[in-house]
């Protein structure tokens, strides 16, 4: 299974263990003689705030070659412009990737397949947040749950060929999924002889504070399945939680009031962006076998 299963559920309300992430735990940068040359990664969603800022420290890190995998080529390619000229020594590649698009997903993994040679570490970071019910149309599936869930899910499984296959033989790839606490408190409720996914796509279910939660949540359930299917000698596979982040773009979706109250409440209590980010880069360089089918929460492997 996995340590953050075999440590049962949390005893503490979810309260006093957001107050304790936001305020009580200790940033744990990656040791200082960490290098990431030789090194290739793909960040999907990396064309902005979490995903630009942990692709930034990776590359701070010595990586060799990072493939920016984006809805929008033309903001990935402001970005690489802007990496190529701090980090001349690294390859940096703008890869098209439509999170809603099942055959975008198929096509960007037939290229992983067959136009690098090597892949150590992918960051799932790509995610969406929206105040309207809507389905996307390839699926029928509502959108929260097909971008941060099914669409996610997809990817890190097409993706795992080629993190064991060409990942240096003895160093297992690495499978980094984004995902966030309000999992915790999370609730799937089904009218009676109705499958799951076929209850979220029916508009009387929606909330929106509420779908963002059930999304990461079932990608909580998932891992706990997936982790049998894959050795961590092969990819370690772990999902990983920056906590509440400034500067980020999640509540953009929002009216205008809703943004500002975001805009004040994490000023108050969120991290700082770049701390946030170093959660990625624990969770996918410097965290171990140890953490496989993990949720890695504040730098630790959590319930």
């Amino acid at each position: 299974m996995s340590a953050s299963f075999d440590l049962g559920p949390p005893t503490r309300s979810a309260r006093s263990l957001f107050l304790e992430s936001q305020f009580y735990s200790s940033v744990q940068w990656p040791p200082q003689n960490t290098s990431l040359e030789g090194r290739v990664a793909i960040v999907t969603g990396s064309s902005s705030g979490l995903g630009l800022e942990a692709s930034c420290q990776l590359l701070s890190l010595g990586l060799s070659s990072l493939i920016i995998a984006v809805r929008s080529t033309e903001k990935g390619e402001q970005v690489a412009s802007k990496f190529r000229a701090e980090y001349p020594k690294s390859k940096i590649q703008v890869w098209s990737l439509e999170m809603e698009s099942y055959d975008s997903i198929q096509a960007f993994a037939h290229r992983v397949e067959v136009e690098i040679s090597r892949l150590d570490i992918a960051i799932l970071n790509a995610g969406m947040q929206t105040a309207n019910f809507s389905t996307t149309p390839s699926t029928g599936h509502e959108k929260l749950v097909q971008v941060n869930y099914l669409s996610t899910m997809l990817l890190g499984i097409l993706l795992l060929p080629a993190l064991k296959t060409k990942s240096p033989l003895g160093t297992p790839g690495r499978l980094s999924v984004v995902s966030s606490g309000t999992a915790r408190g999370a609730k799937i409720c089904t009218p009676k002889g109705m499958a799951v996914l076929p209850a979220l796509d029916k508009p009387s279910s929606w909330h929106p504070v509420e779908r963002y939660a059930v999304s990461k949540l079932l990608g909580h359930l998932f891992m706990v399945s997936l982790v049998q299917h894959v050795s961590a000698d092969d990819v370690i596979i772990n999902l990983v939680d920056p906590g509440l982040v400034k500067d980020t773009g999640l509540q953009g979706f929002a009216p205008l009031p809703v943004r500002i109250f975001f805009y004040c409440f994490k000023a108050v209590l969120g991290r700082k962006l770049s701390v946030g980010a170093s959660t990625y880069v624990d969770a996918a360089v410097v965290k171990g076998k140890e953490s496989h089918g993990c949720y890695v929460a504040n730098w630790k492997i959590s319930p």
